[in-house]
């Protein structure tokens, strides 16, 4: 089977679950039309299987053995060919799901590293990974069954045709009998969505709780709270339980309802069928191909409910990944240039020389978080990057020569070098800052020298001899292996290999000792030398380091100079960096 092709991520704006549905299918038409087309040759070839036999059967009644000889090697070539058709028609069907699927996954995927820091503030972690777990089936399901209910709907008109010419009242039966059935089972559908869309919520709901107590398990133990939120997760879970249940009483009915109305008709056409052959009207032979029809038929219409059941699940799968798809970034870049040089935040008032390693040290951390958000361009702000406006320059440019790196950022699984030794590509920029705001990429070009300087820096030459492989170990999901300290020292070797045109640190030392605080802020300073760096922090250790410090208060610059002649004339300064302590 051929390789899934590439995304199509040039779509069109995309406002319902039925036009992304449709979307889905155009990119994949020329395997859903080899699809439709095996599936059809599939179910015309059963559907001759009944007039075949009946034949045969005739033939014996007759005591014609050339006539028989002749419909047997008929029977066997239709069953050769039905054997192949099948096979292609599965393969297709394998592939229309993969292509299906895994095309959801990579738009989703590729809008999620486009939103970067919007999407956790528009979108709960568990809707995500909803998608990825169960949406993706059934987004699958409903390309897949796309063939077979074609080629059903063909093998049902096809059947109508040789009945009517048959038998005019049985092959009328059949042409109105089928829509009545298809018609009886359509008030189940719409409770069916209904239940469904409310079970999927659930499940997006649990999912996000599952996911924030193994997140803060350690942090639960350390206060005895596991428990509580082990009776919360039991809670919501039975809901979702109940909200299954209750949409499994629909498909039970749904079910049944497969199973019941095709066995009425196969009762009805074969009943009226044996009085006909009783009256002379019709063969033997014609009977056993009537009977046979009408057992036939059973498979074309569970057909016809499935496509119901899955084109239902399908548009509440396509919802979800709608609503995804139809969120926007709320910052967004433009098409200019810039020589870079003094990176300026006009609302607060800091301005960043080039070649300086500048500290903001903010009354309220959130203040200085808010400044480093606006200068990375993480949030709306007039700022400006060498006397250009940051917002007309392209989202890529921004992401490559400026990086943020915070504490929320995430150390992902992997072999430790190349988790360390990382950059983002132009089309998505820098991810250091773990938002999904770009796409990593393993660079691998940093000799063991630069790789050793950067974790001299940090003072993480500890963590990486305390390792069995040392950078050849591999990181476990999100660092867990690792204290909060040595994450934060690890998270500051990937943005020093990275080496960007500006370096924005936020609270870089805040998880270590005093003494190694100390040492990085020294060494630090002399990584950095002659380069553009901005550390915010409170710490004097740091402070002491840096070339310039500005004191933020109110969201606004109240005082700049280096840290000793602020602490010898700005008292705030020094209550904020001494915590009140002389």
């Amino acid at each position: 089977m051929r390789s899934l092709p590439e995304a199509d991520f040039g779509m069109p704006d995309i406002r319902s679950p039925l036009r992304y549905l449709w979307w889905n299918a155009r990119a994949q038409a020329p395997a859903l039309l080899g699809g439709i087309g095996f599936a059809t040759a599939w179910w015309l070839l059963q559907a001759l299987v009944p007039a075949v036999l009946g034949k045969g059967i005739d033939a014996v009644t007759a005591k014609d053995t050339d006539a028989l000889l002749t419909w047997s090697a008929i029977m066997l070539v239709i069953g050769m060919l039905q054997a192949f058709t099948g096979i292609m028609r599965h393969r297709m069907a394998v592939y229309n799901w993969l292509a299906a699927a895994y095309r959801t996954v990579q738009v989703t995927a590729r809008q999620a590293a486009r939103l970067g820091a919007t999407l956790p503030k528009r979108v709960s972690t568990g809707e995500v990974v909803s998608v990825g777990n169960s949406d993706i089936s059934h987004i699958g399901n409903s390309m897949e069954i796309l063939p077979r209910g074609t080629g059903s709907v063909v093998a049902i008109i096809a059947v109508t045709v040789i009945l009517i010419s048959t038998s005019l009242p049985l092959g009328l039966l059949v042409m109105f009998g089928v829509p009545l059935m298809a018609v009886a089972i359509g008030p189940l559908l719409k409770p069916l969505h209904r239940r469904q869309k409310t079970q999927r919520d659930l499940m997006g709901e649990l999912s996000t709780r599952s996911a924030d107590i193994v997140a803060g398990l350690r942090v639960l133990r350390g206060i005895g709270g596991e428990q509580v939120f082990a009776t919360r997760y039991r809670e919501e879970s039975q809901r979702v339980r109940a909200a299954g249940v209750n949409v499994s009483k629909v498909e039970s009915l749904l079910e049944g309802a497969q199973i019941l109305l095709p066995g009425v008709l196969i009762a009805v056409v074969t009943g009226i069928g044996a009085s006909f052959a009783i009256g002379g009207e019709i063969t033997a032979g014609q009977l056993v191909a009537f009977y046979g029809y009408a057992v036939f038929l059973i498979g074309p219409m569970r057909t016809l409910t499935e496509v119901a059941d899955k084109l239902t699940k399908g548009h509440v799968a396509a919802r979800r990944v709608v609503r995804i798809l139809s969120i926007e970034p709320e910052v967004s870049g433009g098409t200019g240039t810039s020589e870079g040089g003094v990176l300026r935040d006009s609302y607060s008032g800091v301005t960043v020389q080039p070649g300086v390693m500048t500290a903001i040290a903010a009354a309220l951390p959130e203040d200085a978080i808010a400044i480093a958000d606006r200068l990375g361009r993480y949030a709306d702000g007039d700022v400006t990057f060498g006397g250009v406006d940051l917002a007309k320059l392209p989202m890529a440019e921004i992401r490559t020569r400026i990086l943020v790196a915070d504490n929320g950022a995430r150390l992902f699984t992997g072999r430790l070098r190349d988790e360390l030794d990382v950059r983002g590509d132009l089309s998505g920029g820098l991810d250091i800052r773990g938002d999904g705001s770009g796409e990593l990429d393993v660079r691998g070009d940093s000799s063991d020298e630069r790789v050793g300087q950067a974790l001299y820096a940090a003072c993480a030459e500890d963590i990486i001899e305390a390792l069995p492989d040392g950078l050849d170990a591999l990181v476990a999901e999100a660092g867990r292996e690792f204290s909060g300290g040595q994450q934060q020292r690890l998270r500051l070797v990937r943005a020093l290999l990275a080496d960007p045109e500006v370096l924005i640190l936020v609270e870089p030392t805040s998880a270590v000792d005093a003494h190694s605080e100390a040492r990085i802020g020294e060494r630090l300073a002399k990584a950095r030398v002659g380069k553009t760096t901005l550390v915010c922090t409170t710490s004097p250790l740091v402070l002491d380091r840096t070339d310039h410090v500005i004191y933020v208060e109110n969201g606004r610059v109240l005082a700049e100079g280096t840290h000793r002649e602020l602490l010898a004339t700005s008292p705030e300064y020094t209550a904020t960096v001494t915590r009140g302590e002389d």
